[in-house]
């Protein structure tokens, strides 16, 4: 396939140049020659045998050793029957016997420490009971996860090496990638064994291409296929620009458009593994994409930035003086195009940093220093809700910024949330993890306390009030 398509891509280049070069039927011979001449760029002919043998076989057999094969194995519950998956059978005649299944899945990691700390993706080893690692020396290692963070989809893992120093891949400054950069993807795809493909950089700041928290990623026509993810995308010179995590795809297989997390966030989470889990720093804000609409109506030139719509009291952004109707257009002089972009580039930085934006407040443009902090936490209060009610089974908490981003929520919600459900009653009414419970009976509910005494006092009849992903439901049952 590659063959073909680069065969295409000759065939397009003569086709082209035979257009360009072709001389009108009245034109003299000799002015052809001349026209040629005039326009042929030089050195375009290899001059010598070490031209004609360019290659990146030495940038490879240099950092392939350090991308390895992670294999996990865990043990799923499903129901023997699968009439029990549906909730309407489950909600008559309970789970029914449940049996248990092997499953396992394949991936790739990258050697980041000589002492055998690999970095790789959360979804290859997420659930996994056993995890290997296989060397490209075909040895292979049980592996214990030493950190796993959903909301950026990293995860560090750590062998025993026994003392050995395994080869490691150095990071490059992912933000001194550009459009246009050749690039190697490295990985074991479906599994057939590592592979390296080709590519250049397609896009930068890809987002709104996966479920992750960061949707922040370098988009490459590198081949990445099933089994790459957690590899590494590497520069010409053998630094690791970014951990291929994802493809789109109609058949499964690589149709050009894959996303590597850039190796800026991938350094950050490596940093905060054996520190107690990952600490990101924390804005204190959210927002949307500033539209064209919104910028004709703002006054500014262009649509691009972020709109604030929410400031926490007393977060960052609020210490620092920004508030709802501000445009943050810029953070350290990159330009921020949308949330995810702007929650990319505070997650960069520490708590304690101060970086600089560039923020249009009443047609104004300003720089504005904003000191990061950790995301506060309060008694979260996680409950299991008992007795008769449409909420019974469900785990549910108290909202803080903390809370909101391990949930994947945004920072400045606030109240209750569903933190699981189960097979219970409430997840036959449709609960599901995330939900904010507003209110019940027309009593608004701020805390689980809140939550419990409404349920208790409805006698019978539940009107409830819930967001979920944005959006307002109503749920009313009769028990």
């Amino acid at each position: 396939m590659r063959t073909i398509r680069v065969g295409g891509i000759f065939a397009a280049s003569l086709t082209f140049s035979a257009t360009c070069f072709a001389a009108p039927a009245h034109a003299p011979a000799q002015a052809v020659v001349s026209s040629h001449l005039a326009t042929e760029r030089p050195s375009t002919i290899p001059q010598t045998m070490a031209q004609v043998q360019l290659t990146f076989a030495p940038v490879v057999k240099r950092i392939a050793p350090a991308v390895v094969n992670v294999y996990t194995r865990s043990v799923v519950e499903q129901p023997s029957n699968p009439f029990f998956n549906d909730p309407f059978f489950r909600q008559f005649f309970g789970g029914g016997q449940m049996r248990q299944r092997v499953q396992q899945s394949l991936g790739s990691g990258v050697i980041v420490r000589s002492d055998g700390t690999i970095l790789t993706n959360n979804h290859v080893i997420q659930g996994g009971t056993d995890i290997v690692v296989a060397l490209s020396d075909k040895r292979e290692f049980k592996a214990k996860v030493e950190l796993a963070d959903p909301r950026t989809d990293l995860a560090v893992l750590k062998i025993d090496t026994k003392g050995e120093n395994l080869p490691t891949l150095q990071f490059a400054d992912s933000d001194r990638v550009q459009v246009g950069d050749l690039v190697l993807a490295i990985g074991d795809p479906f599994g057939v064994g590592q592979t390296v493909t080709m590519g250049i950089v397609s896009a930068l700041a890809r987002t709104q291409v996966s479920a992750s928290d960061y949707q922040f990623f370098i988009q490459t026509d590198a081949a990445i296929n099933p089994g790459n993810s957690g590899g590494a995308l590497v520069t010409t010179d053998g630094k690791l620009a970014g951990i291929n995590t994802s493809i789109v795809s109609n058949s499964g297989g690589s149709i050009g458009i894959g996303f590597a997390i850039p190796s800026n966030m991938a350094k950050r989470i490596l940093d905060s593994a054996g520190s107690g889990g990952v600490k990101l720093a924390w804005f204190g804000a959210d927002g949307q994409a500033v539209t064209s609409d919104i910028a004709r109506t703002m006054g500014l030139p262009r649509p691009g930035g972020v709109l604030l719509k929410n400031v926490f009291n007393g977060g960052p952004a609020s210490q620092a003086g920004l508030k709802v109707g501000d445009v943050v257009l810029a953070i350290d002089g990159v330009p921020v195009d949308d949330m995810q972009a702007l929650n990319y580039r505070i997650a960069t930085h520490k708590a304690g940093d101060v970086p600089t934006l560039k923020v249009s407040s009443n047609r104004q443009v300003r720089d504005v220093q904003v000191k990061l902090a950790l995301p506060p936490d309060t008694p979260r209060q996680a409950t299991t809700i008992g007795g008769r009610n449409p909420l019974t089974g469900a785990r549910v908490e108290n909202l803080s910024p903390a809370a909101a981003l391990d949930l994947q929520l945004e920072p400045t919600e606030t109240g209750v949330v569903v933190i699981s459900a189960g097979r219970s009653i409430a997840a036959n009414q449709g609960f599901a993890p995330g939900d904010i419970i507003r209110s019940v009976n027309g009593q608004a509910i701020h805390n689980v306390g809140d939550l419990n005494r409404a349920l208790t006092q409805a006698d019978g009849h539940w009107d409830m009030i819930i967001d979920r992903g944005g959006r307002r439901l109503t749920l009313n049952v009769d028990g």
